[in-house]
């Protein structure tokens, strides 16, 4: 068990990446108490899910709008100055909310607003930050930081909410806003406490015309990288609708509040955060594993769907947290390993599109199928794409083996 558990944090062995571990975290945490606020704003001004699903494909459209743009900037300026750039402009939204909110002028629109701004900035953001681990870790290690980047979110999925949760029932939600604005400041102090020599800096792009089309092709024509962004499309379409789907199943489903919500979006993240440091601690990817997740997913999303009380539904969610970050942090580390450190960015780039930015597309079908029918029909949803993602994957696979194709394509072993 020590020696699985040393496994599962291996990464933090870097300085480098100690510093991001720590800022990462408490910068997510503040976005997700931000987005918590955000969205129970709006469902207190509208009380309509599809306003809802809107918010959150508003938070996304820029990803998939410009997200592979924010890969070519990636590419070709040095990740670290471009990170320290984004999160400083990510504070001017969270701004604007703490100062709208505190005046008691808020209407539905100026938050729609905000959380387009941030989205346009994690456009960039993000793509930026997931090519930055192969960078701080290097290849023995990304499986285990891809999979430690997952304990960062899943933990500030814990911490922002039930910060959120407390916030918000004791005094509203403009705290939550201000808070978050400052909680930027200790990413750029820990991008900027980097030793720059100890970075596995990969060189930038050149500057030619065509760029993210040449990374397309280039993803079509490798099936390593082409399979696990079409699973990822799919269930990032249909199933990763959380955002939505949540406050719903917490307000219509079980009657609760705020804290029902933060409850549940913390339950998710505690199953999460155990899957993440299970995947972390194997150090292993490949096609058999992103099935398994995808199927993994499935199961546990009908499961959540059909429960019929807040005291199953809690450790369905769990179950259903695990799952779906198996899933994910296998694709991402997976198209780590296989992709030229030239097309790094862009790649990753097109991970975010498909994993952030198919949102606004499911994003207001997960809102119209709670409010149409039920919060329980957008998570049966979810649960048939991922069976769906688990049998194309099943039969995709099998050419691919017949394939005999690289070693970065089936299991990948990190030592």
């Amino acid at each position: 068990m020590s020696a699985a558990l040393r496994r599962s944090f291996n990464s933090l062995e870097v300085a480098n990446y100690r510093r991001y571990f720590v800022g990462q975290l408490i910068s997510l945490s503040g976005t997700w108490m931000q987005t918590v606020a955000a969205i129970w704003l709006v469902l207190s001004l509208t009380d309509s899910g599809v306003a809802v699903g809107l918010t959150t494909a508003l938070q996304f459209l820029p990803m998939l709008l410009i997200g592979a743009w924010g890969g070519l900037l990636a590419d070709r300026i040095p990740k670290r100055r471009l990170l320290v750039a984004t999160q400083a402009l990510m504070a001017i939204p969270a701004l604007s909310l703490f100062a709208v909110t505190a005046a008691g002028v808020v209407e539905a629109w100026m938050v729609y607003l905000a959380v387009f701004a941030m989205g346009a900035v994690n456009a960039v953001d993000n793509p930026t930050r997931q090519s930055f681990v192969m960078e701080m870790v290097g290849p023995d290690r990304v499986v285990n930081a891809v999979s430690l980047n997952s304990v960062i979110v899943q933990a500030a999925r814990i911490v922002g909410p039930a910060v959120a949760g407390i916030l918000i029932a004791l005094v509203g939600v403009v705290p939550c806003f201000g808070l978050n604005a400052l909680t930027f400041i200790a990413m750029i102090l820990a991008l900027r406490g980097m030793d720059p020599e100890r970075l596995h800096t990969e060189p930038v792009a050149e500057r030619a015309p065509g760029a993210i089309r040449a990374a397309l092709r280039y993803v079509l024509r490798t099936p390593e990288l082409a399979l696990p962004l079409a699973l990822m499309a799919l269930v990032g379409t249909l199933g990763f609708n959380f955002q939505v789907v949540l406050p719903l199943l917490a307000k219509f489903s079980f009657g609760g509040g705020a804290m029902t919500y933060a409850a549940m979006v913390s339950a998710m993240a505690v199953g999460s955060i155990a899957g993440a440091l299970i995947n972390g601690s194997h150090g292993r990817t490949g096609p058999g594993l992103i099935a398994g997740g995808a199927l993994a997913f499935g199961i546990a999303g009908l499961l959540a769907a059909v429960v019929p009380a807040l005291a199953l539904e809690i450790p369905a969610l769990m179950v259903l947290g695990g799952a779906a970050v198996t899933f994910a942090a296998t694709i991402n580390s997976t198209l780590q390993l296989a992709v030229s450190a030239e097309m790094r960015g862009r790649v990753m780039a097109l991970y975010s599109v498909v994993f952030l930015g198919s949102t606004p597309i499911g994003g207001p079908l997960a809102g119209w199928l709670a409010q149409s029918y039920d919060p329980r029909a957008a998570l049966l949803m979810a649960g048939a794409s991922g069976l769906a993602a688990a049998w194309v994957a099943q039969h995709r696979l099998a050419k691919l083996r017949a394939r005999q194709l690289p070693p970065a394509t089936g299991e990948h072993v990190v030592a």
